[in-house]
C-alpha cells in the first residue's frame, strides 16, 4: 500500500479545547485511516511550522484524498498537507522512468 504523510497544524480554537480536556488522539485517527482501509502507522506532534504529521498507509491516493478531505472539513485545523511517501528502494525505478521520460520530452520551439 502507498504510504504518506500528513502534517497539520490545529487552529487557536482546538488548542483550547485540548488545553480544557487533554487527550490522547491517536485511536481517533487510527479510526479514521481504517475506516478508507488504511493502517495508521503513527501520529507525532512537534516543534515547529506544524504542529503535528501522522504517517499512513491506504490502498490508493483517492483514499488518501479522502482521508484529507474529512479531516479538512472538520474546521479543527489551520493548515493540512499530505504528502506520498517513496521508499528509498523505490528511488532507481522512478529515476529510470525519469530519465526515459526526459530523453521523450522536447522543449517548447524544438
Amino acid at each position: 500500500m502507498p504510504e504518506f504523510a500528513l502534517f497539520f497544524s490545529y487552529t487557536p480554537q482546538t488548542w483550547a479545547a485540548l488545553l480544557t480536556k487533554p487527550a490522547d488522539r491517536t485511536e481517533a485517527v487510527r479510526e479514521l485511516v481504517e475506516g478508507v482501509g488504511g493502517r495508521l502507522d503513527g501520529l507525532w506532534y512537534m516543534l515547529g511550522e506544524d504542529d503535528g504529521m501522522v504517517l499512513f498507509d491506504v490502498p490508493d491516493a483517492s483514499a488518501a484524498a479522502a482521508l484529507s478531505l474529512a479531516v479538512n472539513s472538520s474546521g479543527a485545523f489551520s493548515s493540512l498537507r499530505t504528502q506520498q511517501l517513496l521508499a528509498a528502494g523505490d528511488l532507481p525505478g522512478v529515476l529510470d522512468t525519469a530519465d526515459t521520460a526526459r530523453s521523450a520530452y522536447r522543449r517548447p520551439g524544438d
